[in-house]
C-alpha cells in the first residue's frame, strides 16, 4: 500500500476547494450533516464493534469515553457542521490594506492553508471536526485515525464522501488512511510535496515522533495538564462549583482539571470543603505534605506520588497542592503546566492581572472552568486541535487559524526605481 495515491487525490481536491464559493461550501456541510443522520444506524453500529473491541483490550474509562459515539452525540456532531455553516467564510478576507507614496495598493487576503494531515486517536468525532473546518476554509485533508476506531471512521467518512459527491464539491477532499500501521504514519510525515501541516491530537508520545520525523510543519496542542489557583481572597461556594465543573464535567479530555492550587491562608476552610464537595462525584485526590495533613482520614484523599503534578488524569482524579502565595501558584504552572488552561480564582483584581500576565498558557482564565477552552465554547463553532505552542496559532484552531495569507499589490504600471 502506499500513501501517494491518497495524498495526490488531496492535492488537486484542495486546488478545487480553494475556489469554491461560501455558498457551495455551506451546502456541503449541510449535506454532510443530513447524511450522518440518514446513516446513524450504520455509523452507530461501526462504533460500537470498536467498542466491543476496545474493551475486550482492557482500553482505559477514558479512552472508551473518547471513542463512544451514540445518538445524542451523533446529533450534537451533526449540529456543529451546521454551526460552522452559519460562521463567516474567511478565505478571500482582506486585512491590513494600505496605499504606498508611490500609488502602490496593498492588502493581504486569506487564503487555505492547502492540505491538512491530521494524526489523532480515540475520537471519532475529530473526523467530523477536522472535515468541516477543512471544508469550511477551503482545505483538503488526509486523516490518519488510531485502530480502536477504524470502523467508525470509515463510516464518517463514507458519510462524508457521499454527501461531497451530492454537493458537487470534490469526494476526495478527506481521504483516510485505514493502514494503522506506524510506517504509514512515518510515510505521511515526509509528504513534504503534498502535506502543509500536521496536527498531531493525542499524547505526549505521538506528538514526539511526529516531531522528530516530519518534514513539514507541526502543530502541536492537546495535552492538557490544567490548574486552578484558589486565592486567599476567593468566593469559596463559586469556586467549589468552578473546579466540580472543570473536574467532573466531562474528565477525559483535555481541557478538564488536573491540579488544585490552594493559598496557605484559606487552606484549612477551603480544602476540607473541596474534598466533601467532589468525593460523592467521585474524585479522588493526590495531596502534597501541606495538604494530607489538612485531610487525613479521608478515604478519598492518598499521598502525591512523584510524578503527580506532571499527569494529565483524563478521569476523576485531582492533585492538590498547599501555596505561600501567588507568586509560587505561578512559579508551580511554570514548572508543570503543559500551557493548555490554567487559571486563578480571586475576588483580587491586581492579583488577577498579575496572574494574566505571568502565565503562560494558550488560554488564561479568571473566575471560569478551565472546560470553556473549546471551539465551540469560544465562538468558533469546532476546532481542528488545540494548540499549545507559540507559533501560527495558539488555543482552539477554528476557521481563521486554517488559513494563511497572500499579499496582494495592485498597481497602476509602477516600476521600481
Amino acid at each position: 500500500m502506499s500513501l501517494l495515491p491518497l495524498a495526490q487525490n488531496a492535492r488537486r481536491a484542495a486546488s478545487a476547494l480553494a475556489l469554491a464559493s461560501a455558498e457551495e461550501k455551506n451546502a456541503a456541510l449541510h449535506a454532510i450533516a443530513a447524511q450522518l443522520q440518514a446513516c446513524a444506524p450504520q455509523i452507530l453500529a461501526a462504533n460500537a464493534q470498536d467498542l466491543a473491541a476496545a474493551q475486550n483490550a482492557g482500553l482505559s474509562a477514558a479512552l472508551q469515553d473518547r471513542l463512544m459515539l451514540n445518538e445524542a452525540r451523533l446529533a450534537a456532531i451533526a449540529a456543529d457542521l451546521v454551526a460552522i455553516s452559519l460562521l463567516p467564510d474567511p478565505v478571500g478576507e482582506q486585512f491590513e490594506a494600505s496605499t504606498l507614496p508611490n500609488g502602490l495598493k496593498i492588502y493581504k487576503q486569506r487564503v487555505p492553508l492547502g492540505v491538512l494531515g491530521v494524526i489523532y486517536e480515540a475520537r471519532p468525532n475529530v473526523t467530523i471536526d477536522v472535515a468541516g473546518l477543512a471544508l469550511k476554509t477551503g482545505n483538503a485533508a488526509l486523516l490518519r485515525g488510531g485502530k480502536e476506531t477504524l470502523r467508525s471512521n470509515l463510516a464518517l467518512v463514507q458519510a462524508i464522501g457521499d454527501a461531497l459527491a451530492q454537493s458537487g464539491l470534490p469526494a476526495d477532499a478527506i481521504q483516510y488512511l485505514e493502514n494503522s500501521d506506524r510506517a504509514y504514519m512515518l510515510e505521511m510525515l515526509q509528504m513534504d510535496d503534498y502535506i502543509d501541516i500536521i496536527i498531531p491530537r493525542g499524547g505526549a508520545g505521538l506528538h514526539e515522533f511526529c516531531r522528530q520525523h516530519s518534514r513539514i510543519p507541526v502543530m502541536t496542542g492537546g495535552i492538557g495538564i490544567c490548574h486552578l489557583f484558589v486565592d486567599e481572597t476567593a468566593d469559596q461556594p463559586a469556586s467549589l462549583r468552578v473546579i466540580h465543573n472543570a473536574k467532573t464535567q466531562r474528565p477525559s479530555v483535555c481541557n478538564a482539571l488536573d491540579v488544585v492550587l490552594v493559598h496557605r491562608a484559606v487552606a484549612p476552610q477551603f480544602l476540607p470543603r473541596l474534598v466533601e464537595h467532589l468525593a460523592p462525584a467521585g474524585v479522588t485526590f493526590r495531596a502534597d505534605a501541606a495538604s494530607l495533613a489538612l485531610l487525613s482520614g479521608s478515604p478519598a484523599v492518598f499521598p502525591a506520588g512523584e510524578k503527580d503534578f506532571d499527569t494529565e488524569w483524563l478521569s476523576l482524579v485531582l492533585s492538590l497542592r498547599v501555596v505561600d502565595d501567588l507568586n509560587q501558584a505561578i512559579d508551580h504552572i511554570a514548572a508543570h503546566s503543559t500551557h493548555h488552561s490554567d487559571g486563578i480564582l480571586t475576588r483580587d483584581p491586581a492579583h488577577a492581572n498579575q496572574f494574566v500576565a505571568k502565565v503562560d498558557s494558550a488560554a488564561v482564565y479568571v473566575n471560569a472552568s478551565t472546560r470553556f477552552t473549546d471551539g465551540g465554547q469560544l465562538g468558533l463553532g469546532a476546532e481542528v486541535a488545540v494548540s499549545t505552542q507559540r507559533l501560527h496559532a495558539r488555543g482552539p484552531m477554528g476557521l481563521r487559524e486554517l488559513t494563511t495569507y497572500k499579499w496582494v499589490i495592485r498597481g497602476d504600471w509602477q516600476v521600481r526605481e
